[in-house]
């Protein structure tokens, strides 16, 4: 049994995480190709297509349980955050994380290697993670986002019409009360106390077991739990949500606009006419959605911080390239 003992303060600050965490749910990824729960059947067979070769030591690392070493997922909202984590962990971490995973086995050589810092093979390692992610999440990411923003707004009624007892009691089958603790069933026997620092609530689109617990960097406790709608089962639909609700054209403006870009650099990524981009970013500038600046007989259009939030509220990318590879005159480049 793991066993969670909430404090009053605890409950006051239950919270949502504000975005998936890509690692996070790449590692509930890798597991799941383990795994043979049925309604992730036909995307397991897909995505076991093709996996590349340099990702396929990482299904070593992570077991079905999705139990594999803690600093290879850490709760960041950003890939390349992420990334930078895995990188930065503690060698006393990375070398209690690889003995547990290894448990009574003689671990495989590269994972000596990981735990003695070689640096080919944490090379190795930040290589994999990046394959595999752009092998089973990076298409998909869009109704990742979308699947967990349904999550939260479905969890967050329910908070307001029956309290927060009743969010966590339907995390999971396995969840049960006792007094002010609450209980995953499973065979590890696992006391957590947040102390006051509440609780985080990460819903994962890609897996399917038991709520997980780890801790995230505000010093609060996570609550990994499967998502009320797997990934796929989310409808292609919610892939561009942006796009549904501007229109595709007007979209794609909006996202570009990230890195500043003139009418004509617009016009010319997008294959339409000046005129067509010029109708488009007045709309989305009365709308307080860009800016538009002139410099000399240049016209320059810039995502707004609203504009901005847009993208990001629906899980889309807030940096493009300019066309001649920089992240623009004026724009910011931002993790995927």
């Amino acid at each position: 049994m793991i066993r969670v003992h909430l404090t009053a303060q605890d409950l006051l600050r239950v919270k949502f995480a504000t975005h998936p965490a890509p690692l996070i749910e790449l590692g509930h990824a890798l597991a799941e190709l383990h795994r043979r729960e049925p309604e992730l059947a036909r995307w397991r067979r897909a995505s076991a297509t093709g996996f590349p070769s340099t990702a396929r030591p990482l299904l070593e690392l992570i077991p079905a349980s999705a139990t594999g070493p803690v600093f290879i997922d850490p709760p960041s909202t950003h890939l390349e955050e992420g990334l930078e984590l895995v990188q930065r962990a503690p060698a006393s971490l990375v070398s209690a994380e690889l003995d547990r995973v290894s448990g009574s086995r003689r671990p495989p050589s590269w994972l000596q290697l990981l735990a003695d810092r070689d640096s080919d093979t944490w090379r190795d390692l930040d290589r994999a993670l990046r394959a595999a992610y752009r092998h089973l999440l990076q298409d998909s990411w869009p109704r990742v986002s979308a699947a967990f923003r349904t999550e939260l707004s479905w969890r967050g009624r329910l908070i307001a019409e029956h309290g927060v007892q009743a969010a966590l009691s339907t995390l999971h089958p396995s969840v049960t009360w006792r007094g002010t603790v609450l209980q995953i069933a499973t065979d590890t026997e696992l006391d957590f106390y947040p102390g006051g620092a509440g609780i985080t609530l990460l819903p994962s689109t890609l897996w399917t077991g038991r709520p997980q617990i780890a801790s995230h960097p505000d010093g609060s406790t996570v609550i990994v739990y499967p998502a009320m709608t797997p990934l796929p089962l989310v409808d292609e639909a919610a892939g561009d949500p942006v796009g549904e609700l501007l229109g595709r054209t007007r979209a794609a403006v909006l996202r570009l606009t990230s890195s500043e870009r003139t009418t004509t650099e617009l016009a010319t990524e997008l294959g339409v006419s000046a005129a067509t981009v010029s109708g488009h970013t007045k709309t989305l500038r009365e709308a307080g959605l860009i800016v538009t600046t002139r410099a000399g007989k240049a016209v320059l259009h810039t995502l707004t911080p609203l504009g901005g939030n847009l993208l990001e509220a629906a899980g889309q990318p807030r940096a493009a390239e300019s066309p001649n590879g920089s992240t623009g005159r004026g724009g910011r480049a931002v993790a995927c």
